[in-house]
Order: C-alpha cells, then structure tokens, then sequence
C-alpha cells in the first residue's frame, strides 16, 4: 500500500507541475492579447473587439486563480471555478452595457484592423486550447479554465465576421450584433461555471487539506 500511495502522490506533484506550465504559458499569452486588443479595438472604434479584449483580461485573470489553487483542496478549487463564473458573468453585463452607448453614439468601426487582429487573437487562443485540452479532465479547476478558452475562440470567429461584414455594409449592426452574441455567451457560460463549482463545493470535505485524488 505504501508503493502505491508514493506512485499516486509521484504522479498528482508531476500532474499539478505539467498544470502550473500549462497555465502560466496561457496566462501570458491573454496578457499580451488583451493589451494588443484593447488598444485596436478603441482606436478601430469596434464593440466586438473590446469585448473580446475584456474577456482576454478576464482570462488573464482567471489563469492567476487556477494558478493560485494547484496545490489545494477541492473546495478551494470549487471557490477558484465561482471566481471566474463571477468574473465571465460581470464582463457580460459589462459588454451589454457597452452595446447601449454603441446603439446611441456610436460609428462603423475601422473593419481591416478589426479583421487583422481578430485573427492573430484567434490563433493566439487555438494555441491555448491546444495545450489547455490535455488537462480539461483533471478537476473543476482546469474545467473552468478550457470553457473559458473554449468561449474566445467563438468570439474571435464572431469578431472576424462582424470585421468582413461591416467591410461589406459600412454598418454599425454587424458589431453590435456580434458583441450582443459575445456578451450572451459570456453569460450563458458563466451560469454553467457557477452550477459545477456549487456542485462540486458542496460534494467536497469539509476539510481545508487538498485531497489527493485521480482528479487532481
């Protein structure tokens, strides 16, 4: 019994590193694509493409809790997984905001640049999926974190869209519509996030210790 407590504890310590690599390369990654989002998406004067910044800071932010709850118990992971349904469902709220100040003053955005740096963010976010998928079963932790990787790579097709078609109608709707889609999605995702970490806060001990389990 003793061998096989050393191989399971040698395997949750190689597990818990290969995460901790996973999500700082990810982290880094959000950080540098919302920088260079944010700052496209207020000089192309584009709804969808803030938005899609804000979820890059979102996840930036997100990658730091999981970061931060590697090492701990379920419960503590299940708190991590409330953060960022928490944090996907203010950004929602945030961008519908936005949309209404859009509808009332705003002009058809920049449409090239909108394009140009949708694209580098939707490869920057393939990459991320990719390396994030291989651990997408290991906990609610790392679940939490691929959903919301899983949700930029529809929104960076989405801001793409809307890119080619305010290029074709010189019309403010395509990014409203597409920021509205974004911001739904942010929402609808983030009820979701907050059932599994309910779920899996009130199936864990009580105990603040991590529990070393096939899960992670």
């Amino acid at each position: 019994m003793a061998g096989c407590c050393s191989e399971d504890d040698a395997h949750l310590q190689q597990m818990r590193e290969s995460q901790k690599r996973v999500l700082w390369i990810v982290l880094a990654l959000n950080a540098v694509m919302f920088v260079g989002e944010f700052t496209a998406g207020w000089i192309a004067g584009s709804t969808a493409l803030l938005a899609d910044s804000l979820d890059m800071l979102g996840d930036t932010l997100v990658y730091g809790l999981s970061l931060a709850v590697i090492a701990q118990g379920a419960r503590a992971k299940a708190i991590s997984a409330g953060f960022k349904g928490a944090i996907m469902l203010g950004f929602g709220l945030l961008v519908s905001v936005q949309l209404v100040f859009k509808l009332i003053y705003g002009l058809p955005p920049e449409a090239t640049l909108m394009a140009g740096v949708g694209a580098l963010a939707l490869i920057g976010n393939i990459v991320c999926l990719i390396l994030l998928t291989r651990h997408r079963e290991d906990d609610v932790n790392m679940s939490s974190v691929w959903v919301c990787s899983r949700n930029d790579l529809f929104a960076n097709s989405g801001v793409i869209a809307a890119a080619a078609l305010v290029a074709l109608t010189h019309s403010i709707w395509p990014d409203i519509i597409i920021g509205a889609a974004i911001a739904g999605l942010f929402i609808r995702s983030s009820i979701g996030v907050l059932r599994d970490a309910r779920t899996a806060y009130d199936a864990a001990p009580s105990s603040s210790a991590p529990v070393a389990d096939s899960r992670g």
